[in-house]
């Protein structure tokens, strides 16, 4: 699949960040695109800033709400998507939505745990059950599964617990790399593609956040500020001088630099997402931070945990993963 025009793309968590570029770019290239979020806000922003393209180019952008951790959701977007593009069959699905939390399994809650990985995981497999068939009927399709660098590297530094969201994106990864020779013995003209990116700049942080405990405010609550207290005493800090304010700066700041100060932009990262499906390549790393941390991982990988290797890591990407 060289170009996107006239094609059906599915796209999640198709808000903001990387997804919102991604609808962005394949729109511009005239492809037709349905997209799902759990915030209606964000994807009516997204088919405002496609709409010149849209018409330009005759294309159709719609929006579904949908959380892709639920099956009777993802089943329903899924009707929605044929019956609003008039359609049986889809070109592309770019499972994308993610979240992150549930980073300790000491100082976090078993439910933020279990919605980080049915998100971040089940989310993957269900939509790509959920649409598999609208895949085969067509005459070509690609299926990308976005990973991350936690994906091979399960860790935000020596100081920062970090498992649902690992787990989640190692289960991506495998899953895709498995799912490589079921399509080719039983729909080889369906490809797929797992992208692990670096840091890139989107709202993750703070988005993260108000999904995890069901708030549009940007001020943390009373368990938030316990929970994070926990989190960071545990990586070694010590909290009896900080203040709730204190931590509420903490946060505010993490998450403007998160989307202002990473070394990759997310429409750098979907324009290298789609150049990767155009060449056919079933594993797209993005940023060179994503791949110095690869090189580094597979030259010694009994040392990937230790604090030395996050050091040195450091010193060659120019920037810091964990706090």
């Amino acid at each position: 699949m060289d170009n996107f025009k006239g094609r059906l793309a599915v796209v999640t968590g198709g808000g903001a960040g990387m997804g919102r570029e991604l609808v962005r770019q394949l729109a511009a290239e005239g492809c037709n695109v349905a997209i799902c979020d759990v915030s209606a806000g964000a994807m009516s922003e997204t088919k405002s800033l496609c709409a010149e393209d849209a018409v330009r180019y005759n294309v159709r952008v719609t929006a579904h709400i949908a959380d892709v951790s639920e099956e009777a959701q993802v089943a329903r977007f899924r009707d929605e998507v044929c019956a609003q593009h008039t359609t049986a069959s889809i070109n592309l699905l770019f499972n994308n939505a993610g979240i992150g939390g549930g980073g300790s399994l000491f100082a976090n809650t078993r439910s933020e745990w279990d919605k980080t990985f049915n998100v971040c995981w089940g989310g993957v497999y269900l939509c790509t059950r959920t649409f598999l068939p609208l895949l085969v009927k067509a005459d070509t399709g690609h299926i990308v599964n976005t990973s991350s660098v936690n994906g091979f590297w399960a860790s935000l530094g020596p100081k920062v617990s970090h498992t649902a969201y690992s787990a989640a994106k190692f289960a991506v990864k495998g899953f895709t790399e498995a799912l490589m020779t079921d399509l080719r013995l039983h729909a080889p003209h369906v490809k797929c593609s797992v992208v692990m990116p670096g840091h890139i700049g989107t709202s993750i942080v703070s988005n993260s956040r108000k999904i995890q405990f069901a708030t549009e405010s940007n001020t943390m609550s009373a368990a938030e500020l316990a929970q994070l207290r926990l989190r960071l005493a545990a990586g070694g800090r010590d909290m009896s001088q900080v203040s709730d304010a204190d931590l509420q700066a903490l946060m505010d700041t993490r998450a403007r630099k998160f989307l202002e100060e990473a070394p990759t932009t997310a429409a750098e990262a979907a324009k290298a997402i789609l150049d990767g499906v155009k060449a056919g390549r079933w594993r797209i790393l993005i940023g060179s931070d994503a791949h110095q941390l690869d090189e580094m991982v597979r030259a010694a990988p009994e040392h990937a945990y230790e604090t030395e290797f996050y050091d040195r890591f450091v010193a060659v990407a120019g920037w810091r993963l964990g706090h």
